[in-house]
């Protein structure tokens, strides 16, 4: 998790003491520092924040839990401990799977708040001690009592596709169309450019290539920046996935002639690496009657569906590596991470299988 500054948590807080009430994924405390209760919150807001589609729980104190004004709160984390340990240390080593949860102290209204900050759980159910906990409206509850829970519980996790999980998180509107190319948007699929800077944060909410955050700045999902960012290397998780274009001289790899990696976002700079492409690949020319003609070696169809294949059947989630296409002699390879969808011997006559469905769905509809 990244840290965040003060007045992020600043203007969290105020944000969520907007909420009506408590909810299943925020619990407002005063001074309680049981640290038994902190753990099993930590598991039960970790899965009710999985459960409502939310990026992370938050526990704090120095809130009133009904009426929700500061109070202030005596609860120093940095100071507690269990036993000879620190209170955090102690936490993260009854928690299962590791979560990267954190506590922050800030000043609202000349009164010191506590935020635990409790990211999601993503693989399975979080557990505190060995046991899984769940909230049920504002109690706690142990996950095993409420079976049908579980199972949507489980379900989440199957659904959270990796174009769909945060690529950055806490950035203004400013920052929105300072990392994303949001005008390409318009040009590709043809639509006016809004007037202003709220219109265009309305489409990229809608297309989900941006998701609002509790305290009202927003956090951008990996599909927004694959497809629109402005460059990739803005975005830590995503470097490896920019496309490479390498041309050997013959038909080995033992002499590279010259690299390009293309940094923007797949949409953006889509027919520029097809252009670029067809550039490299081995062509001739004839002359006929006075006129020359051109034959490339590759038509230039093929060249656009070995690109838009490259980039949208990537196993995305599969870290260090990415898609490249390898220009030579007298063949074109294209590789990208991860397995085949079906089994290899039933290749022609499976269904089709897609792995990135949100970001197939908008380079269809930019007739990509």
């Amino acid at each position: 998790m990244i840290r965040a500054s003060e007045d992020y948590y600043k203007s969290l807080v105020e944000r969520l003491r907007k909420l009506p009430s408590e909810t299943e994924w925020v619990e407002f405390k005063c001074n309680n520092d049981n640290v038994q209760m902190i753990g099993e919150y930590i598991s039960a807001l970790s899965n009710s924040a999985a459960l409502n589609e939310k990026e992370n729980a938050y526990v704090i104190w120095g809130v009133d839990d009904v009426t929700h004004e500061v109070t202030g709160t005596g609860f120093s984390p940095a100071n507690a401990k269990k036993g000879n340990q620190e209170l955090e240390n102690w936490l993260a080593g009854l928690t299962s799977p590791n979560l990267d949860f954190a506590f922050t102290e800030v000043i609202v209204d000349d009164k010191k708040v506590v935020v635990l900050e409790i990211p999601k759980a993503t693989i399975r159910p979080v557990s505190f001690g060995g046991t899984e906990f769940i909230r049920i409206g504002s109690y706690k509850k142990k996950l095993k009592e409420f079976p049908e829970k579980e199972r949507a519980l489980w379900r989440s996790f199957e659904n959270t596709a990796y174009e769909l999980r945060t690529a950055v998180s806490n950035v203004t509107e400013e920052d929105v169309t300072a990392l994303l190319d949001c005008a390409a948007y318009y040009t590709l699929l043809k639509l006016p450019l809004p007037t202003n800077r709220s219109g265009m944060i309305h489409n990229m909410l809608d297309e989900e290539f941006i998701r609002e955050m509790d305290n009202g700045n927003y956090e951008i999902t990996n599909m927004g920046a694959l497809l629109l960012a402005k460059n990739l290397n803005n975005f830590r998780n995503l470097k490896r996935k920019a496309i490479r274009v390498i041309q050997y001289k013959g038909n080995g790899r033992t002499h590279a002639l010259r690299e390009k990696v293309f940094t923007k976002g797949y949409a953006v700079e889509f027919d520029d690496i097809c252009d670029y492409i067809n550039t490299l690949v081995p062509q001739s020319e004839e002359i006929e009657s006075g006129s020359r003609i051109e034959h490339r070696m590759f038509p230039e169809k093929a060249i656009r569906e070995m690109v838009s294949n490259l980039i949208i059947h990537q196993q995305l989630d599969v870290r260090g590596t990415g898609p490249m296409m390898e220009i030579f002699d007298t063949k074109v390879e294209a590789s990208n991470p991860g397995d085949l969808l079906v089994d290899v011997n039933r290749i022609i006559d499976t269904a089709p299988h897609a792995r990135n469905e949100s970001m197939a769905s908008f380079l269809r509809m930019a007739r990509i």
